[in-house]
């Protein structure tokens, strides 16, 4: 049942969303219109916004500024025109968009109100609204719904390319990698141009066509609209480099990124593991706490508490990892979606494994991908037992031959092996770890070395059994 609190919001007048914002002269106009992704902007920030609004509920990025000036240009429109449905379809897309962003999760429930408020008004033939809401879904990590959503307006109206962005998102959580890869051939085909790009290099990255990705995501940014759009792409281009083991590459990206916004906290984080990567403690945790205080993203908060502890700080590293459940729960008590992922991934290192499991194993039946794959197996090596070790190998296996090349899962791959007596496995698969990116994570990586100095080289004349070892992860 809906709680009082929820029922009491959706009875909230007009009067609830109205700012105090001038209605701009033609922006209805625009809005009605639309605007091909990369046209040139139209001055001001309502009229930046505007000219994007219908990219931005199909997730097209826009600055928080120019989204706030659009967001009170409509509330004034809709206090005087309370039956517009697409206005009220375009505000509950900004509002999304704003809080993505900011990490602000009182704007999710704002949507999704005016987005049904729009299906209110409008019940039928509304697929702006519908867009709206699979987008919500998937920003708020029910990627079932989204693709409920977005399946139910590509049935009616399948060159509507607003609704390919949330249909790839949620084809690839729910690890549905030929789907997302046919739903971003039919983006492309309707819709060429940055946000096709950007949302193919997700694709290939979770195959591990690093090139591919990272040269769909650079064109992309060069094919930039817009300022965020830019600084989305630098940054993205930096965890690509990241995640290829190029600490260097990755810093260049990062300060680009800054240097075209100084305020984007993502960035800043990313500059921050490159920082500690390099030997700079003091830099690194500078730029984490200057992240968290700009933008308090949890993943973020996790990679500082463990910075913490590789420093030998544990106290420090426990309160911020209880930092990070208060920020997780209070982001889905206010209606932003929680993220189990996240703190599957926070028990299984830092709480209690056996908790982990349970939350995992949940997450997989309704988020079958590699991440979940990946994040379970780690969780059940570390909750013990031979029966778990052995069903973790099975989720290693699937997460490194159906994802990234990622160095935490040739990790997380390299110590159940070694935990189940496949000393040649485990080798192998922790100097990939160390290949792919040798400063993955402060206390892994650190990890990895002192266990293949404990492992030693493998004997003479060849490995005597081959048989019962894992086959090579995919190294494409």
């Amino acid at each position: 049942m809906e709680t009082e609190e929820r029922v009491k919001r959706r009875r909230l007048p007009v009067a609830v969303f109205v700012g105090t914002a001038v209605l701009v002269a033609g922006a209805a106009g625009v809005l009605a219109s639309g605007v091909l992704d990369g046209a040139p902007p139209v001055p001001g920030p309502v009229g930046r916004a505007a000219a994007a609004v219908e990219a931005v509920g199909a997730g097209v990025p826009a600055s928080p500024s120019d989204l706030t000036a659009f967001i009170g240009d409509r509330e004034s429109w809709l206090r005087e025109h309370p039956g517009d449905d697409g206005s009220w379809a375009v505000l509950g897309s900004a509002y999304l968009e704003r809080g993505r962003w900011t990490a602000d999760p009182a704007d999710f429930p704002r949507a999704e109100m005016a987005l049904r408020h729009s299906l209110s008004v409008r019940p039928r033939a509304n697929p702006d609204a519908v867009v709206g809401l699979a987008a919500l879904a998937h920003a708020r990590g029910d990627h079932r719904a989204a693709k409920k959503w977005g399946e139910a307006v590509r049935e009616r109206s399948p060159k509507r390319w607003t609704v390919y962005p949330a249909l790839i998102g949620a084809y690839r959580h729910l690890g549905d990698r030929k789907a997302a890869a046919g739903a971003v051939e039919r983006l492309q085909a309707l819709r060429p141009g940055p946000q096709a790009r950007r949302l193919a290099s997700e694709v290939y990255r979770d195959r591990g066509w690093r090139e591919d990705a990272t040269a769909a995501l650079s064109d992309a940014t060069a094919l930039a609209g817009s300022t965020a759009q830019k600084v989305t792409g630098l940054y993205g281009l930096g965890e690509l480099a990241w995640e290829r083991g190029e600490p260097d590459e990755a810093l260049r990206h990062y300060e680009a990124a800054l240097r075209t916004d100084p305020g984007y906290a993502r960035a800043r984080a990313g500059r921050a593991r490159v920082m500690a990567a390099l030997a700079r403690p003091a830099d690194a945790e500078g730029d984490y706490l200057a992240a968290l205080g700009q933008t308090p993203l949890p993943a973020v908060g996790l990679e500082y508490g463990e910075l913490l502890e590789s420093l030998g700080r544990e106290d420090e590293a426990k309160e911020q990892y209880a930092l990070v459940r208060a920020r997780v729960a209070l982001t889905e008590q206010r209606g932003g979606g929680g993220d189990e992922l996240l703190l599957g991934r926070l028990d299984a290192d830092h709480g209690a494994p056996s908790a982990a499991v349970r939350r995992l194993r949940a997450e997989w039946r309704r988020h079958p991908n590699a991440y979940v794959a990946d994040a379970l197996a780690w969780s059940l090596y570390r909750a013990g037992g031979g029966k778990n070790t052995g069903e973790a190998l099975k989720y290693a296996l699937r997460a490194t031959d159906q994802g990234p090349r990622d160095a935490q899962f040739f990790y997380h791959l390299g110590m159940i092996e070694r935990k189940l007596g496949r000393s040649g496995a485990a080798r192998r698969h922790l100097e990939e770890a160390l290949r792919v990116n040798p400063s993955f994570s402060p206390l892994p990586a650190m990890r990895v070395r002192e266990v293949l100095n404990a492992l030693g080289e493998p004997p003479g004349g060849g490995p005597r059994r081959t048989h019962d070892e894992a086959p090579p992860a995919r190294t494409r």
